[in-house]
């Protein structure tokens, strides 16, 4: 008998850990496809506040063709590049998001440009997965986790993270600053639905008041790769500059002490604008990793100021 139970009990750690590992699998596979050739419809638009004073802001919709591609997969670890093709001779490299499985690691920001480093228990992120999302300069955005379900054949994954103003706001509007992303990933048959219930939060030190909300969608609908090509030859030749500036924004974010706030702009100059023209100028000179990592440290410490 005491060798039956031990054979059942045995049985059910096996079927447990198979169940777990179909379970990443499926993960794995709803993450990956969020990469493709894409036309993205953005739509955005504020739908109630308790301010009567508040003046909402336009309706903003705009549509482009965005290339996400696969630049990192590892077990617990997938990267994934969006570039946008304007034409046949300009590309954007554009947002990065990374997922990483179980992390405790994680960087919540908190206002005005500056990220607080957070050590997770390892019992909030079981069976998580956490998307961390990065700005076209691979400087951090917003980071929030939470679990992707399957069922019916539909898989989706949603979180909350506080993030800093969208660029369609941060020029136009200073009565708020942050914003509160209620985000909700859905696969598609043709793509996939980035839908977002956002808070619009005035934070100061006496706490939160939520200004506004608003509601948000950006449909992703996969188009002929063809439209492609000028992106996909533009960033072959740019990839590995821009491996260099991911590892140099990793190293920088661990050195950090405690919190860290990134300017965006320095006498006058973008930190976005100021990588770019280093890549450019590192693909004429052909620098080398090394070479490549000083002068991008280099470039992006003005921008840079450590908070403890």
């Amino acid at each position: 008998m005491k060798i039956l139970s031990s054979i059942l009990v045995l049985a059910g750690l096996m079927a447990f850990g198979a169940h777990a590992q179909d379970k990443l699998e499926q993960d794995r596979n709803a993450i990956k496809s969020l990469a493709g050739f894409y036309e993205v419809n953005f739509n955005y638009a504020d739908v109630s506040s308790a301010d009567p004073n508040y003046k909402f802001s336009k309706p903003h919709d705009a549509h482009a063709n965005e290339w996400a591609e696969i630049i990192v997969d590892e077990p617990k670890r997938i990267v994934i590049q969006h570039l946008l093709a304007i034409n046949d001779t300009t590309v954007i490299k554009h947002w990065r998001q990374d997922w990483t499985y179980e992390d405790t690691d994680i960087m919540h920001y908190t206002q005005d440009n500056a990220w607080k480093k957070t050590t997770l228990n390892p019992a909030d992120v079981k069976g998580k997965w956490t998307q961390k999302v990065y700005q076209v300069d691979d400087s951090p955005r917003y980071q929030g986790y939470g679990f992707w379900t399957h069922i019916g054949g539909h898989s989706a994954w949603q979180s909350v993270a506080d993030s800093p103003l969208p660029r369609r706001e941060a020029t136009v509007r200073k009565d708020y600053n942050v914003l509160n992303r209620g985000s909700r990933i859905t696969i598609t048959k043709n793509g996939w639905m980035f839908e977002q219930d956002n808070k619009k939060v005035v934070r100061t030190a006496e706490g939160d008041k939520v200004l506004a909300i608003e509601k948000g969608y950006e449909e992703f609908t996969k188009i002929d790769p063809k439209v492609f090509e000028y992106a996909q030859k533009w960033w072959s030749d740019q990839k590995s500059y821009w491996a260099d500036v991911r590892d140099v924004w990793a190293d920088m974010a661990k050195a950090s002490p405690g919190n860290f706030k990134v300017q965006t702009v320095i006498d006058g100059k973008l930190l976005y604008s100021t990588l770019f023209s280093l890549g450019d100028q590192s693909i004429k000179e052909k620098w080398t990793p090394q070479q490549n990592k000083e002068r991008i440290r280099a470039a992006i410490q003005p921008y840079l100021a450590s908070k403890s």
